[in-house]
């Protein structure tokens, strides 16, 4: 059985555009995941804008998957891995960052995966690239996308188009 998944990726580090190009690469390379297709690659701010670092490049990914949350979450870490991911600083600057923003309708709310992705309806770096591949995606606490009003933590800082689809 699979199921369907929405991956944002990121990067603002070297090669932005070729790290989300080689992590797509990397994640439909494994026999559990078909990458079905891409958002655009948007060009954004880093939030929290501190410390000081480039900009980022996003997109978002449609996955088909035969892995459940924690092999999808799993996969994500080894492809963070292999392309050189150093985790020294919250929100610091990287050369790949991947997240499971959805799987299916599911919600997990563990300390080490929470799904839907908890920040991401504050982040128009993920809601601009998903919206793009869903009218209506599932939101942290049961919300939509229509009764979403921008709050204290929404940052939608300068989201704009930098390159077409990765897929």
């Amino acid at each position: 059985m699979t199921e369907r998944a929405f991956l944002g990726l990121g990067s603002n580090l070297g090669d932005r555009l070729r790290n989300l190009e080689k992590a797509v690469s990397l994640l439909a390379a494994h026999d559990g995941v078909r990458v079905v297709r891409s958002s655009r690659v948007y060009e954004t701010d880093p939030v929290p804008p501190t410390p000081p670092q480039p900009e980022y490049l996003n997109a978002v990914i449609e996955i088909e998957t035969s892995l459940d949350p924690y092999g999808l979450l799993s996969l994500c870490l080894e492809v963070e891995q292999a392309m050189g991911r150093e985790r020294l600083e919250r929100w610091g600057p990287r050369s790949i960052d991947l997240d499971v923003l959805i799987f299916d309708e599911r919600e997990v709310d563990e300390p080490d995966l929470q799904i839907p992705h908890p920040r991401m309806h504050e982040r128009g770096f993920v809601l601009v690239p998903l919206l793009e591949l869903d009218s209506d995606p599932m939101l942290p606490g049961g919300r939509s996308i229509g009764g979403l009003r921008p709050g204290a933590g929404f940052t939608a800082g300068r989201v704009r188009v930098f390159a077409p689809p990765l897929v």
